[in-house]
């Protein structure tokens, strides 16, 4: 068969599967062309504007991401949803904001790290803050699964969604305590400059932060997930439990285990958010774990790769709309667009599957 008569073999089956489709199906494929027109115009008038919101939306799309898999992680094992995930987002900024700052319990242990701080300083306390940050959360997820959730495993959904997010005001609330209700300006210890040489296109040294810790988190989860003894487990469990408990598996530890990896992410996400947007306030977890619940909701709730997926377009969607439709229209363009997925495609993008088990459909 020729390239020729090959297009045209595809061409038509192309038209075929759009004539078959049903009309929700062919409304949403015209608005998503719709949209996809307008930010190709808009790119072509302005590429280096264009290109720049676009970094801006994958660097927050990668925060909203790693929170994203926190909620999809214990989904996929006990088909919980957390609230209380986006507040220990929150806890994680307060307890790398603390770290930097060197006072604990009101006893200054060293000096501050602050902008004037020198560059192996600064590195050093980003690293120790984030690790900090990832084993006070982890611990605290896992904590709250113990004493929350674990006594409520057999009882109604309704029991445990009630507590999940009696939970998360119970953090809120903490937080307010710890840091008052004022926004917390975070030390500016990541520069501003521009790393590419044209200046016309803006990717800048807290960009690549995000990027050079959200990657390698990635590649490790999924390698803890799909290759070690324990990510078998899990998702071994998110298939069957009691099938997993009658071949040898702890179902009780491997439940906890992936709290403690929920809460790590969720740890790592808040001392970056904090880093790169420069503040944190006591409700920031209502907000962003909204915006990474929806993300998750968008890839398919019980989906790795749909979490990821969901976090990067909320983000991008986020930025586009800020900047051309305007900043008081972003939530409701980002939760129009995850109306009109569950409406077209209700499962999300990537179907429904377990998020240990990490494919779409």
């Amino acid at each position: 068969m020729t390239t020729g008569e090959l297009a045209k073999t595809h061409s038509g089956e192309l038209i075929q599967s759009i004539r078959s489709s049903s009309w929700q199906s062919r409304i949403a494929v015209a608005i998503t062309a719709i949209l996809l027109v307008a930010l190709l115009v808009q790119a072509v008038q302005d590429p280096a504007l264009f290109f720049s919101q676009l970094v801006i939306g994958i660097t927050n799309g990668a925060i909203i991401a790693l929170i994203a898999l926190g909620y999809t992680l214990v989904y996929g094992i006990i088909e919980l949803i957390n609230f209380a995930h986006g507040d220990n987002f929150m806890i994680g900024s307060f307890v790398g904001l603390t770290v930097l700052g060197g006072t604990f319990f009101g006893l200054g242990l060293f000096s501050p790290i602050t902008q004037g701080s020198g560059a192996f300083l600064k590195i050093i306390g980003v690293v120790i803050a984030m690790i900090v940050a990832m084993v006070v959360c982890g611990l605290l997820n896992m904590g709250i699964e113990r004493v929350a959730y674990k006594p409520l495993r057999n009882a109604p959904r309704l029991a445990v969604l009630i507590t999940a997010i009696g939970m998360s005001f119970v953090l809120q609330n903490v937080g307010l305590v710890w840091k008052g209700p004022a926004q917390v300006p975070f030390p500016d210890l990541i520069s501003n400059a521009n790393l590419l040489p044209t200046g016309s296109v803006v990717f800048r040294w807290k960009d690549l932060l995000v990027i050079a810790v959200t990657v390698p988190l990635l590649i490790v989860l999924s390698y803890f997930i799909q290759r070690t003894k324990q990510g078998k487990a899990m998702r071994a469990v998110a298939q069957d439990k009691e099938a997993a408990a009658m071949v040898g598996i702890n179902v009780n530890r491997t439940i906890s285990i992936t709290f403690l990896l929920a809460g790590i992410l969720a740890g790592a996400s808040g001392v970056m958010y904090g880093l790169f947007n420069g503040i944190t306030v006591f409700n920031v977890g209502f907000q962003q774990g909204l915006f990474a619940f929806t993300a998750a909701v968008l890839g398919g709730i019980g989906n790795l790769t749909g979490a990821v997926v969901g976090g990067l377009l909320i983000g991008i969607i986020g930025s586009m709309a800020d900047q051309y439709i305007g900043v008081e229209w972003t939530a409701i363009v980002i939760f129009a667009v995850l109306i009109l997925v569950l409406v077209f495609r209700p499962q999300g993008l990537l179907g429904a599957r377990s998020a240990v088990q990490g494919g779409g459909e």
